[in-house]
């Protein structure tokens, strides 16, 4: 069979015929289905209902006999530190313990670089005009938010297979100072679930930059979700990485038990090394007593060890597996031979990204929204909402049932054909 693009007109009309039949039939279905946050499943939230009633009447005090009622232990308790220390092959003297947003550890990160710079700055981040950022794309909007909240400048970069497009982040980072960073989501990212190659992060580690004092926010959301037990990607401690090539204070690394144990109520850590946690601490000092003690406490009890840890996350992906092998089924079986799409099929994380026919994302995700399916809005993984190519859709499998699953991944692809063969019969 020929691809959409080979067809002639003729034969695109009657290709849009059928489509636009199976597009009315969705439509008076009165579907009301969302596929646009990665949230885990309530099937993921009721294993780790067992929680509180693991603190037994009594029992509130941690290892080093510590109360987790009262103020005090800044840093967090020693067993969630060493179990982060543990899931990310760091010591636990690296590793400093916060609430349930590894997001909002990233915010005070830079928070902290504006008002007070980094270790390295001669004056605050937020009095250097015209401050930039590097985003590769696609990637999180939640992190292109921040620092466009924040007042930098975004600048994007090719995130290719095996990590982004380093030619071009070296020239960049070599010739302007006031680039003064980058996100980096290095294991199954959001949204292509792509693995950074250990090359890559010992160029990322070792790559000359103008500005003394760049920074990596290194966010290894997925280092323990594997979909699959024989084929699970892994990444090289960074963090060691950047002592080997003389930059040590260039990285901060973050992590959390958001889709572990509770989206809501889990744990989130900070690793880095140690001048850059002596700078952190000095200031967290003076921003809280301490954080919630009593939900690290819970945790320490649920999660004892990284053994313990690779259990959970071994049933959690036997929930989660079927749900992203279905989207593939569907979207392998709707585009085969069509040529419109294209499509990356991760080893983890919680996403798999499309990229449809160029021009058509935008129209995709209107004529699904019109026919009862939400989706993330198209060109949310870019900067500033803005896909050059208005291809790119995220799909979030991990919430829907598998039946919803099926018909929201077939209502996709029956609107990004639709969308594809409208635009090539006007082309």
């Amino acid at each position: 069979m020929k691809s959409y693009c080979e067809l002639d007109k003729e034969s695109l009309k009657e290709v849009l015929k059928v489509l636009e039949v199976r597009y009315k039939d969705y439509c008076s279905r009165n579907l009301s289905l969302d596929m646009t946050r990665g949230k885990p499943s309530p099937k993921q939230l009721e294993m780790a209902e067992v929680m509180p009633s693991m603190l037994e009447k009594g029992d509130f005090k941690s290892k080093s006999g510590a109360d987790c009622r009262n103020y005090g232990m800044p840093f967090g308790i020693d067993e969630m530190r060493e179990l982060f220390g543990s899931i990310l092959g760091v010591s636990e003297a690296q590793v400093i313990i916060g609430n349930n947003s590894s997001l909002s550890l990233m915010y005070d990160c830079l928070m902290r670089s504006l008002v007070f710079g980094e270790i390295e700055s001669k004056k605050p981040w937020s009095q250097i005009e015209n401050r930039k950022w590097i985003c590769p794309v696609p990637g999180y909007d939640r992190h292109f938010l921040v620092t466009e909240t924040l007042g930098f400048e975004l600048i994007p970069v090719p995130l290719n297979e095996d990590g982004p497009d380093m030619d071009m982040i070296e020239d960049l980072v070599k010739n302007d100072a006031s680039i003064l960073g980058m996100w980096a989501m290095p294991l199954y990212s959001n949204p292509d679930g792509y693995i950074y190659s250990e090359k890559v992060c010992r160029r990322l580690a070792s790559m000359e930059t103008k500005a003394p004092d760049f920074r990596i926010l290194w966010d290894n959301a997925y280092v323990v979700h594997h979909l699959y037990d024989d084929k699970q990607g892994s990444l090289p401690d960074i963090l060691a990485l950047a002592k080997e090539y003389n930059h040590a204070n260039r990285v901060y690394e973050f992590a959390s038990t958001s889709k572990i144990s509770f989206a809501g109520a889990g744990i989130s850590c900070i690793a880095a090394n140690e001048n850059n946690l002596v700078h952190t601490k000095d200031i967290l000092k003076v921003q809280s007593i301490g954080p919630n003690k009593i939900d690290q406490l819970m945790h320490a009890k649920y999660l004892p060890n990284l053994d313990a840890v690779k259990e959970v996350m071994k049933k959690q992906a036997d929930i989660l597996r079927p749900k992203f092998e279905k989207t593939l089924e569907i979207l392998d079986m709707e585009f085969q031979d069509t040529g419109i799409a294209k499509w990356n099929k991760p080893l983890g994380g919680y996403f798999v990204s499309i990229y449809v026919y160029n021009g058509t994302a935008k129209e995709t995700v209107k004529l699904a929204k019109e026919a009862g399916v939400a989706l993330t809005p198209a060109g949310a993984t870019y900067p500033y909402g803005i896909d050059p190519f208005d291809s790119n859709i995220r799909i979030a499998p991990s919430f829907p049932c598998l039946e919803d699953i099926e018909i929201a991944v077939s209502v996709l692809a029956v609107c990004a054909k639709l969308a594809a063969v409208r635009k090539l019969l006007e082309e």
